[in-house]
């Protein structure tokens, strides 16, 4: 039988209470925030939700970076004296300049909290030994997931500074039962084993826990993933510097993402329109962190879009794991800034990889767009995987996948094995104009 969870009324009364108790706080003594709200003429008393969601305005990634840039260096978005600091964070700088993000103890701890959530999710227990291929720097990655494994009795294995030959012979050698990366870098690490003729059935890998791309609920990916990776099962998440963790995968319904409610209180937006869409439709994750006091965000735009399912809304239906917190179906379905229209179709990275994927035989590939004659338009490269036989026949039947799939003509060249770049954090697979 499913496990007891709190049903939606219990949801919002605990968010509506979190939101009250951080409006008070903020008022008194976080600069950036009095100041919006007052500009905004948002009264401190927050009847309900709704009037939450109709009164309070957006922050934007912008503001912040104008606030730190203007207050350097850590902005006015500061809700205690700097000396109650212990945590420093950055960006990783993809989408623009990076922005620092300094936590308290009891925020991180609270940011901590999640992670072990996360984890449990996963089935970690004690038993387990946890790989990080993270290099622990100053994006927060898993720093958090470290320490929430620690604090569940795991064996944590760090994995920073090394090799990706080094790190599958530490992973091997050491029995990690887990691998916690990027979707990108596992599968750099499987392409580096068949190099190397590191036989991963020798790993005891059985989960590989990913973030920092929407890739863990691409259904192709995952599929190659696990396939590389002796059948181990991926199990997606999803966070961010500025918000911390906020969501992970359904334990009974992969590629679906349940979002922390007792952490963050989500919207789904019309980034054009910025007013709700229905549930089922695309839009923009706006974000209110709850508890992470020390460096809030109120209905941040996150960029992200997603898309909340049926399980979560009003309708008192829960998911079949038993949850009623909101869900995000496919997961990160892509970046607002991500899509491409070209000549009228919209085009989505996310889109793109699951048609490649699905086609195997293709080891990494990079997707150019450019302008001929006012007119977008794509072009691919690719580095076919080893042992594919017939590399003019792969590019040919990707092309007219691109045809079928969204009416494209797109021209796929392939190139040799190493010449594309390879990525440990987030990759960079579309190069853009400009």
């Amino acid at each position: 039988m499913p496990a007891a969870f709190p049903n939606r009324a219990e949801i919002e009364a605990g968010q509506l209470r979190e939101i009250r108790s951080l409006f008070g706080r903020l008022i008194r003594t976080n600069s950036f925030y009095s100041r919006k709200l007052s500009a905004a003429g948002v009264s401190p008393d927050i009847e309900s939700l709704d009037s939450f969601r109709r009164t309070i305005p957006f922050t934007t990634k912008q503001e912040i970076v104008d606030d730190q840039k203007n207050r350097p260096p850590f902005g006015t978005n500061l809700t205690f004296p700097i000396g109650r600091y212990t945590r420093f964070h950055q960006t990783s700088g993809t989408t623009g300049l990076p922005i620092r993000w300094l936590d308290t103890p009891e925020s991180w701890n609270g940011m901590v909290d999640c992670w072990v959530e996360v984890l449990t999710a996963a089935n970690v227990s004690i038993a387990d030994r946890i790989f990080f291929a993270f290099s622990f720097g100053p994006f927060i990655g898993f720093w958090l997931a470290f320490e929430a494994a620690q604090r569940l009795g795991c064996l944590c294995i760090p994995g920073g500074g090394l090799t990706s030959t080094a790190r599958l012979r530490l992973l091997i050698d050491n029995g990690a039962t887990m691998l916690c990366c990027t979707p990108t870098y596992a599968a750099h690490l499987a392409e580096v084993a068949a190099r190397e003729n590191i036989d991963l059935r020798q790993s005891c890998v059985k989960t590989i826990l990913v973030a920092g791309e929407g890739g863990g609920s691409v259904p192709q990916a995952r599929a190659r993933l696990e396939q590389s990776w002796n059948n181990a099962r991926v199990f997606d998440h999803h966070g961010m510097t500025e918000v911390g963790p906020v969501t992970f995968e359904c334990p009974e319904r992969p590629g679906v993402l349940h979002v922390m409610e007792s952490h963050h209180h989500a919207e789904v937006i019309d980034p054009a329109t910025t007013k709700p869409v229905e549930d089922g439709q695309a839009g923009e994750l706006v974000l209110t962190t709850l508890r992470r006091t020390g460096s809030p965000l109120l209905r941040y735009r996150t960029g992200d879009l997603v898309r909340f399912g049926r399980q979560g809304n009003d309708s008192g239906k829960s998911c079949a794991c038993g949850r009623n917190t909101r869900t995000l179906e496919g997961g990160i379905l892509g970046r607002v800034d991500d899509m491409i229209v070209v000549r009228g179709v919209n085009v989505f990275p996310s889109a793109v990889e699951d048609l490649i994927l699905a086609h195997g035989g293709v080891a990494e590939y990079q997707v150019t767009v450019s302008q001929a004659n006012s007119m977008t338009e794509l072009s691919m490269r690719l580095e076919p995987a080893a042992g594919c036989a017939d590399t003019e026949d792969l590019a040919k039947r990707l092309e007219k996948a691109f045809q079928d799939t969204f009416a494209l003509r797109v021209s796929v060249t392939t190139v040799p094995a190493g010449t594309l770049p390879r990525f440990e954090m987030k990759a960079k697979r579309w190069v853009k104009p400009g």
